[in-house]
């Protein structure tokens, strides 16, 4: 799995908090960090999930949707940044 930079910032507090559960656990704190992430995102009401917005392409009373579900998600995707 590839992993992209990413710059945060963090209260005092939180960098001593998570100093010193990285030395605790032995664990990295961008690991600590990666599951922070995947906890908060994984507890997302399922209308607040940006993945969900490809669902909608269901109701489109599409009879090929199936076979060409890849293709109108990128037409969706497409649109979405044009109006972005």
């Amino acid at each position: 799995m590839g992993y992209r930079r990413l710059q945060v910032y963090l209260r005092p507090d939180q960098e001593s908090a998570l100093d010193a559960l990285s030395r605790q656990t032995g664990r990295s704190k961008a690991d600590l960090i990666r599951e922070s992430v995947d906890r908060f995102l994984s507890d997302l009401p399922l209308e607040d999930d940006p993945a969900m917005g490809i669902l909608s392409l269901g109701k489109s009373e599409k009879g090929d949707l199936a076979k060409r579900h890849d293709a109108y998600v990128e037409e969706a995707v497409r649109g979405k940044r044009r109006h972005d």
